[in-house]
Order: structure tokens, then C-alpha cells, then sequence
């Protein structure tokens, strides 16, 4: 007989901006988020027999984000999406697990005059910290932080050879080269055994964001790449060295390839190894390499 293996629903693209206002200095900070919270638990029958006694409706879950956006901090968002996750298997006896996805966007305070601005604000980029929480009955709460559109490049001290050539191979070897990516990295933190626990923890999820952030424009910058899998994995031991209570680090980078143009045909103009100086940006198809390392 069919039945439902998995399920899971709730409210997605929930977005929330809160102000902080400090008196004593006369200076606002904004918080601008986009929440997704998931539930799962004993709901089958919403499914199989249209039974929405066991729903929670996702208007509800919506309205709950922004309540509890009121009532709790809102940073760091490690702290956000485990209250938030936390609450829902509190509140109802038949959820089990909260899903929780919390996407800070990036704002930076302008600086006028030379002076930092009490209440104004630039968007300087598309790089988010992202925060995922799994808060499961009896099993404590799972917290995983990213650095996720953080855009890269560097015009030299890039490198790749000594790869597989055969009858499919066209791509010449370099060692030299532009390299470019945008950063999707994650930690995965020890679990949690409870909000308490995340509470206890608030001060480290700060460090370890600029320390990962940190590290990966430290290495990215400075290493001498013999390949996109090389430097990730000297940025994952690193991150992994700093912050102790993290268990696994994970990186995803495309490469977005950056092309010599010949430009030779043209009166014999140089612009390829050496006499390189205009290149064309490439959208699509690039490479995209992945890598997860985690403790012994």
C-alpha cells in the first residue's frame, strides 16, 4: 500500500527587517532576513485522509517569525533559527522536527566624511550569511553557518596542469591564469543538545563567521593555486583549525573562467601567456568543484 515516506511543509521567503536602536549612542543597526521554516512530524494524515487538525498553518508559522523577531534577538542568526526552530517542536506535541533557514543580507554602514553614519546603510555586494537549524525532538539542534555569493578574483597566482589529456582534452595547460568564484562555504557545528546549549554558544558564532571569512579571502588571495581543489582544502583545514566546535566544513566553488583572447589576426597584436591583457568573462558552462572535509 502507498503511504507517505517523508514530508515536511511551512513558509518560505518570510522577510523580516529589524531595527536596532541604541540610546545611549544614538546609533541603529539593521538586521534584513529571509526566513524559511519546514515542519515535520505526525501530519501524515494531512495528506492521505485531508485531515488539517494536525496542520499548522503556514500564515501561523509566518506570523510566529515575525513575533518572535520581536521578542528574541535576531543575531547572531545561529541564535535566530534555533529559537525559531526550537519553538515550533515546543509549542506542538505532534512536530518533531523545525527546518530553519535564515538568510542575512548584507548592509554596511556608510561612512561619511570619514565618519561612520549613526543610521544609514549601503548594500556593497550579493554576499549572505546563511544559518540552517534542524531542531528534532529528543535529538538536540544542528546548526550549520555559510558564507554563501561572496564574488572573487584574482589576476595572477593561479595555476592548472598535469591533468588528464586524451582525445577529449582541448583545454590547454597554464601557469598562469585569472581565477574567480563565488564562495558558498559552510561549518557544521557539533550538535547542539538544546537552546540553551546555542545560547551558551552566541559568542563564538560571530568569531567563527569572520574567521572563516577571513581565512577564505586570506588563502584565496595569498596562495600560490595549483588548482581550485587545493586552496579549498588548505581553507578547510584552516577553518576547522580555528574553530574547535565545528565538525566538518564544506565548500562549493565555481570557477568562472576568464579566457585569453588571440588576437593575432588583427596586424599581429600579442594577447595570449605572457602578453595577456584582455580576457573574456564566461557565464556559462564553468567548472564547479566541490569538496567536504571533516575531522579524523
Amino acid at each position: 500500500m502507498p503511504h507517505v515516506a517523508a514530508a515536511r511543509y511551512g513558509k518560505d521567503n518570510v522577510r523580516v527587517c529589524k531595527v536596532h536602536r541604541d540610546p545611549s549612542t544614538n546609533t541603529q543597526t539593521v538586521t534584513e532576513m529571509t526566513v524559511c521554516c519546514l515542519l515535520e512530524g505526525d501530519i501524515s494524515t494531512s495528506y492521505t485522509r485531508a485531515d488539517n487538525s494536525v496542520v499548522v498553518a503556514t500564515d501561523s508559522i509566518k506570523n510566529t517569525i515575525y513575533i518572535l523577531a520581536k521578542q528574541h534577538p535576531v543575531t547572531p542568526p545561529e541564535l535566530f533559527a534555533s529559537t525559531v526552530a526550537s519553538h515550533f517542536i515546543e509549542r506542538y506535541a505532534h512536530i518533531h522536527a523545525a527546518h530553519v533557514r535564515v538568510v542575512t543580507h548584507r548592509w554596511t554602514r556608510m561612512n561619511i566624511d570619514g565618519k561612520p553614519h549613526p543610521h544609514s546603510f549601503l548594500r556593497d555586494g550579493e554576499e549572505k550569511r546563511t544559518v540552517e537549524a534542524v531542531a528534532r525532538r529528543d535529538a538536540g539542534i544542528s546548526v550549520a553557518s555559510s558564507i554563501q555569493g561572496l564574488t572573487v578574483l584574482k589576476s595572477t597566482g593561479s595555476a592548472f596542469h598535469g591533468f588528464v589529456r586524451d582525445e577529449f582534452t582541448t583545454l590547454p595547460e597554464t601557469w598562469d591564469r585569472i581565477l574567480s568564484t563565488d564562495v558558498d562555504a559552510t561549518w557544521k557545528w557539533s550538535t547542539f543538545a538544546n537552546l540553551k546549549a546555542v545560547q551558551a554558544s552566541v559568542p563564538k558564532f560571530d568569531k567563527a563567521w569572520e574567521s572563516a571569512r577571513d581565512i577564505t579571502l586570506k588563502l584565496f588571495a595569498e596562495d600560490d593555486s595549483a588548482s581550485v581543489q587545493a586552496t579549498m582544502y588548505k581553507m578547510c583545514e584552516q577553518i576547522l583549525a580555528a574553530v574547535p566546535d565545528v565538525d566538518s566544513v564544506v565548500y562549493s566553488l565555481p570557477n568562472k573562467h576568464y579566457f585569453e583572447l588571440d588576437l593575432s589576426w588583427h596586424k599581429g597584436l600579442k594577447n595570449t601567456g605572457k602578453d595577456a591583457e584582455v580576457y573574456v568573462p564566461q557565464s556559462s558552462p564553468n567548472g564547479l568543484i566541490k569538496c567536504e572535509v571533516s575531522r579524523s
